[in-house]
């Protein structure tokens, strides 16, 4: 056990004062700190080796003697650099270990001397040789067939689940005592299934699918009941003109009976597997839902950590209201530039924009 100077001090003076006796000063110790019964105090050889190094040096810690070493010397720096670079993945306390350096100096050598920085791993969906094909091709022809100015909206629905999320990395419960803390979260956990279209300026929905007031499976039945005594009357409320409208590949977007009502609806401008301009599949990096609105809201709907799946449906409700035209603006003006760069660089991972590295 550590011992703190105060402490080392106080057992110095009481061993003097007792006439050096070890029992009387650990039992001063015990009544002066209020420690309990069993509590440990410190030992005879503990003690003795505070008054030994008090004599020799007027100080009850230990100094150190000679020059003192040049942690962060040239040297370790490069022993540093070399083992990272050839380990990259391993931990700042692995390469620590194996140097024979304390972690705190092998961080600060990254730090300060080598300017290097933890990056996290992105984790994205496994693109094929067709999957690059089929989204350069696909960006390509928006491009030149989509004007700028033009209105699309793009569509998507995504589950809420009334749990929300747990952060483990950023969870700690501080105590002296292990708490035996645990997260316990249900197998099959209540949840929304929410649809939303989202344009330049503004958001339809949120749609939610549910029956009762039970969430309920897409299927083309629902899908096609949703666009007609939802989307479709407040599309025309919004007198937009001609609008084009983007979905997914999901089955219930696909099925004959959907596609027939959005070609009737949007002729010559469905933007969908099967559409009049073909959307290509595993582009979750393309579409402003996946990569903007989704993420968006469920880092703001569980913030007062909603009880009640009509509570999470108010909060998502609030959020969507929240979003401005401005934010909207520059959503959409993204996704051109995504387009543009998935071009570029030939259908594969927008790279440049998982990382900001422009």
């Amino acid at each position: 056990m550590r011992w703190n100077s105060e402490e080392r001090a106080f057992a110095v003076e009481v061993y003097f004062s007792s006439g050096c006796s070890v029992i009387a000063t650990q039992r001063a110790f015990r009544n002066r700190f209020n420690l309990a019964p069993l509590a440990p105090v410190p030992d005879r050889k503990s003690i003795v080796t505070w008054v030994t190094t008090f004599r020799q040096t007027a100080s009850v810690t230990r100094r150190r003697t000679g020059v003192p070493r040049p942690i962060r010397s040239p040297e370790n720096i490069e022993l540093v650099r070399t083992s990272v670079l050839r380990s990259p993945r391993r931990s700042a306390r692995k390469h620590a270990s194996a140097l024979g350096l304390s972690d705190r100096s092998v961080r600060r050598i990254l730090h300060d001397d080598l300017h290097f920085h933890p990056y996290k791993m992105a984790i994205v969906q496994e693109l094929s040789e067709r999957d690059f094909n089929s989204r350069r091709n696909a960006c390509e022809v928006f491009l030149e067939v989509v004007p700028e100015d033009a209105i699309v909206f793009f569509s998507d629905e995504a589950h809420f689940h009334l749990c929300g999320s747990v952060n483990k990395q950023n969870m700690r419960y501080w105590a002296d005592t292990n708490p035996r803390q645990l997260h316990q979260r249900p197998l099959h956990s209540p949840k929304v299934t929410v649809w939303c279209a989202i344009y330049s300026r503004g958001i339809i929905g949120p749609w939610f699918f549910e029956e009762n007031e039970v969430t309920v499976t897409v299927n083309s039945h629902r899908y096609v009941n949703m666009l007609q005594e939802f989307f479709f009357p407040r599309l025309d409320e919004l007198d937009l003109g001609d609008t084009w409208f983007q979905q997914d590949g999901a089955t219930a977007h696909t099925s004959r009976t959907s596609m027939a009502v959005l070609r009737e609806h949007f002729p010559e401008r469905l933007i969908s597997i099967r559409g009049d301009l073909e959307w290509p599949a595993r582009s979750p990096d393309l579409t402003p839902c996946d990569y903007f609105l989704w993420g968006f809201l469920k880092s703001r709907v569980y913030v007062n950590r909603p009880r009640t799946l009509q509570d999470l449906k108010t909060n998502i409700q609030e959020e969507i209201a929240n979003i401005t035209p401005a934010m909207l603006a520059r959503v959409m003006t993204n996704a051109r530039n995504r387009f543009t760069q998935c071009m570029e660089n030939g259908g594969r991972h927008l790279t440049d924009l998982i990382f900001k590295t422009q």
